[in-house]
C-alpha cells in the first residue's frame, strides 16, 4: 500500500516538471561498412519552484535520446534557493571548462536576460528576474554545466545563518526604513 502511494506521488511530481530541450547533435561512428549515425540530446528539467537538473542521452533515434536525457536530468536534480520565488539571493559566478557564467539577481519586472541554454535553465527553475552573462565559450554543454556549478553554490540567508549559528537578522543586518 505504501509503495503504491509513493509511486503515485512520484508520478504526480513528474507530471508537473518543465522539460526544455537544449540541443540535439547528430553524431557518427565510423565502422567497417561506413558511418553509423546516432543522436545526442541535452535536456533541462525543473519544477518551476527551485528544483532543476540537466541530463544528456545518446541513441540511434531522436525520441529515444531525448527520453534518456530527460531521465538523466530527473536523477540529477538540485535545489536552488530563490528570493521571493522569483530571483536569486545573490550574484553567482560559475565555470566549467572554457565556459564562464555570471548570474545576477535582478529587480522585479526585469525578466530573464540570458541567452539560449541559460534561458532554458532559468525557465525550468522558475526564476523570473535574472541577468546572466556567459563568457569564454558558446558551447551549450559547458554553459549549462557552469551555470549548475554556480547555482549549486548559491545560498539563502537562512542557510548562511544556520551554518554560522546565528539569526537571519544578524546576517542581513538592520535595514533602513526607506528600503523596508
Amino acid at each position: 500500500m505504501a509503495r503504491a502511494q509513493k509511486e503515485d506521488r512520484n508520478r504526480d511530481q513528474e507530471s508537473e516538471l518543465i522539460e526544455k530541450l537544449v540541443g540535439i547533435n547528430r553524431v557518427a561512428k565510423v565502422v567497417k561498412g561506413g558511418r553509423r549515425f546516432g543522436f545526442a540530446a541535452m535536456v533541462v528539467v525543473g519544477d518551476g519552484r527551485g528544483r532543476v537538473g540537466y541530463g544528456t542521452g545518446k541513441a540511434r533515434e531522436v525520441p529515444e535520446a531525448i527520453r534518456k536525457a530527460t531521465e538523466d536530468a530527473k536523477r540529477k536534480m538540485i535545489r536552488v534557493p530563490l528570493r521571493e520565488g522569483r530571483t536569486l539571493h545573490h550574484d553567482v559566478k560559475g565555470h566549467f571548462g572554457a565556459g564562464k557564467v555570471v548570474l545576477r539577481s535582478a529587480p522585479v519586472g526585469t525578466g530573464i536576460i540570458a541567452g539560449g541554454p541559460l534561458r532554458a535553465v532559468f525557465e525550468a527553475v522558475g526564476v523570473q528576474d535574472v541577468v546572466a552573462k556567459s563568457n569564454g565559450t558558446s558551447n551549450p554543454h559547458n554553459m549549462i554545466k557552469a551555470a549548475f556549478e554556480g547555482l549549486g553554490r548559491s545560498r539563502s540567508p537562512r542557510m548562511v545563518a544556520q551554518r554560522r549559528g546565528k539569526k537571519v537578522s544578524d546576517i542581513l543586518g538592520s535595514r533602513p526604513e526607506a528600503e523596508a
